[in-house]
């Protein structure tokens, strides 16, 4: 409850809502949500780390882009997947593919070691500290309100470690006891 009351004070002051924004942003989430589930399901089948994963779902993943992106990118020509690329052009597509790898291998490791609802957490964690980096880095403003929403939701999250852990020293108690 903490959590989502400071996510909705956080994006109810900063974003501007239409009708299409929400339409993505829950598309969004129901994807999110079956592709976690899919992740840890396929971990625990396979019975694979997080590396042996992503060796498994990257073919997959390429495969689907192919058939996608020449229905949202020019293919040939200027500006086309298969035009003349600048050298710095190329680099940041090979830096945007080397990022992309290592997030979804953080993902799959915090899945695989933990559980969805934990990578969850770490989601909501890394969305206060990029609101707390805008305001100290760029100057970004932030309302009252955001502050008691990440306040709110750092909160949710320290109660949710503090009833996992105690979770886990029960578990460790009970098999001590045995």
């Amino acid at each position: 409850i903490p959590i989502t009351l400071g996510v909705i004070l956080n994006s109810y002051y900063d974003v501007k809502f239409n009708f299409l924004g929400m339409v993505f942003a829950a598309l969004g989430v129901l994807v999110t949500s079956l592709y976690q589930v899919w992740v840890g399901a396929k971990q625990h089948e396979l019975q694979v780390n997080s590396m042996q994963l992503l060796y498994y779902q990257a073919p997959m993943s390429s495969a689907m882009l192919l058939v996608a992106v020449p229905f949202f990118e020019p293919v040939f020509g200027e500006g086309g997947i298969f035009g003349p690329w600048s050298l710095s052009a190329l680099l940041m597509v090979l830096l945007s593919g080397v990022i992309a790898f290592m997030v979804n291998l953080s993902i799959y490791w915090i899945i695989g070691n933990t559980s969805p609802v934990t990578y969850n957490m770490f989601g909501h964690f890394k969305f206060c500290i990029t609101l707390f980096g805008g305001y100290v880095l760029f100057k970004d403003p932030l309302s009252i309100n955001q502050g008691l929403g990440m306040l709110c939701t750092l909160f949710g999250i320290l109660a949710y470690t503090h009833f996992k852990l105690s979770e886990q020293e029960g578990s460790k108690s009970k098999l001590v006891q045995r």
